[in-house]
């Protein structure tokens, strides 16, 4: 089981997540590289929110390939092309985990791939 880490000594996070996690030994360590809110049918909502929803999706998909589940996830980086995608993001994440919720690190960045997409996300899980 995984031990979430926030010592009282430092500044209590800024939003919901753990400053880190704590993996055991034993545990099997997926890494998701950055999915992208994209359909299967290469369908790109504009709302940043609905993208960060299909992010979830395909991590998702991805982790049950391996037996796991979003629960299982420990660390998430997050990229979005604007300050204003913070909350909208957010507001998924925060829907997705429980307290403790993962380790996490948010960055705004100039761009991707194709200029439809305004969040990439990728994830550790351990199971």
């Amino acid at each position: 089981m995984q031990k979430f880490l926030t010592p009282a000594s430092i500044k209590p996070p800024f939003a919901r997540y753990s400053h880190g996690v704590e993996v055991p030994p034993e545990a099997r360590i997926i890494f998701c590289s950055g999915q992208l809110g994209i359909s299967p049918s290469d369908i790109v909502p504009e709302d940043v929110g609905a993208q960060a929803e299909l992010c979830f999706e395909n991590i998702a998909a991805i982790l049950g390939e391996a037996g796991l589940e979003l629960r299982d996830i420990v660390r998430i980086n997050t990229f979005v092309t604007d300050r204003a995608y913070l909350r909208p993001y957010m507001d998924v994440r925060d829907r997705l985990f429980s307290d403790p919720a993962p380790a996490s690190t948010l960055m705004i960045v100039s761009g991707f791939a194709r200029e439809e997409f305004k969040i990439e996300i990728e994830t550790i899980a351990a199971g």
